[in-house]
């Protein structure tokens, strides 16, 4: 389950304890780094914040840790893969059922995925994996990407 969504993410693109007083920044913290490793094109950092503003994706859980699943469309995508930030203070999201609603949120899952098929089922993982109080935890504490792969598998 978990792992399945490991094996997506980029451990280049996963940042813990971020500072950052926005959404957008850690969209875009999130965005360059995926850039950098040649996952995504210059246009998907602003595609993202884009739908973000239109189609948020701030997902409350009822618990202390809320996430967000901010992406974007194929076409700002080279290859697929998936970047993680864990948020020493949350940030706002709007959420994805109530745009009105501000969800503080402190692990982000960026993904940036080239087939729209594939959104749905990489969505379920992270669904999966963020429904286990467990995991978000062992995800909040985690220093490095390897406690972050003990966590996830």
């Amino acid at each position: 389950m978990a792992e399945a969504l490991f094996n997506h993410i980029d451990p280049g693109a996963v940042v813990l304890g971020v500072e950052k007083e926005t959404s957008e920044d850690v969209i875009r913290l999130l965005a360059d780094r995926l850039k950098a490793d040649g996952y995504v094109k210059d246009s998907f950092a602003d595609a993202v914040v884009k739908r973000e503003a239109s189609m948020p994706t701030g997902l409350p859980l009822g618990r202390d840790v809320n996430v967000a699943v901010p992406h974007t469309d194929p076409e700002h995508v080279i290859k697929p893969g998936i970047a993680l930030a864990t948020l020493k203070k949350p940030v706002t999201f709007a959420n994805m059922e109530d745009p009105d609603e501000a969800v503080p949120v402190g692990v982000v899952f960026l993904m940036a995925l080239n087939d729209k098929d594939r959104q749905i089922e990489m969505l379920q993982k992270i669904m999966e994996t963020i429904q286990s109080e467990e995991a978000i935890a062992g995800l909040m504490r985690a220093v490095s990407v390897d406690e972050v792969a003990a966590v996830l598998k």
